[in-house]
């Protein structure tokens, strides 16, 4: 069975006995339609957003520096960033030989001792980067600022967009898509104003959503007996 925009509202659709979507009128319907297409999208993101570290959501970001600049801005739908994973990679070519994690600086630190680094324009002197810095304004800078095309990586939680076109396909993946389905009858009928199942609908929704997260998120630590 297709996993995809069409084929989960069409499973809304068969729940509500709604005549199914097509994959030529699917982009133009209204009503009842839109209503449907409106709550898988509103089941979605309330998933995404019950928890921060869905692994499905991870993202190993690369970026590579530029000579003498020192700030640097991140993506508009990063949910979470992981500033304990920012490292420089190995490139021999650069004379870095061993890859390398960047120790996380306070803002406050910088400001008081690094921040000269932002209006010098010589790369020559920079060198390889050995801090990271959290701005409040959602970028992040390095110290001492990158005197090459230095490649460095770190890791990422990213909220993804919605859903539009027929084809597109959630991050949640596939065995989930019955919770996926249980948070769009919840808003379904709430669009109905049919309060009694869309609470039984909600019910079933948070408990999915709680066996997600001990699927998906619970840690256990194992010692072995020698």
């Amino acid at each position: 069975m297709a996993y995809n925009y069409l084929a989960l509202c069409n499973d809304v659709a068969s729940r509500l006995n709604e005549v199914a979507f097509t994959d030529s009128n699917f982009p133009t319907v209204v009503g009842v339609g839109k209503n449907i297409k409106e709550a898988v999208n509103a089941s979605i993101r309330y998933i995404n957003q019950a928890h921060f570290h869905w692994p499905f959501n991870h993202n190993l970001e690369e970026e590579i520096l530029s000579p003498a600049v020192s700030r640097y801005s991140l993506a508009e739908n990063i949910k979470y960033v992981d500033f304990g994973t920012f490292r420089l990679t190995r490139d021999t070519d650069l004379n870095v030989n061993q890859g390398r994690g960047l120790s996380q600086m306070s803002y406050s630190e910088y400001l008081n001792t690094y921040v000269d680094q932002e209006y010098e324009t010589d790369a020559t002197k920079g060198s390889a980067p050995r801090f990271v810095v959290r701005t409040p304004d959602f970028q992040y800078i390095v110290v001492p600022m990158p005197d090459k095309a230095y490649t460095i990586q770190y890791e990422q939680y990213m909220d993804p967009v919605e859903l539009i076109d027929a084809t597109d396909v959630p991050t949640i993946p596939d065995r989930f898509r019955h919770v996926i389905i249980d948070g769009a009858m919840y808003y379904a009928y709430m669009f109905r104003d049919n309060i009694e199942m869309a609470g039984m609908s909600q019910n079933k929704f948070e408990n999915g959503i709680k066996q997600m997260r001990t699927i998906l998120t619970n840690e256990y630590a194992y010692f072995r007996g020698t």
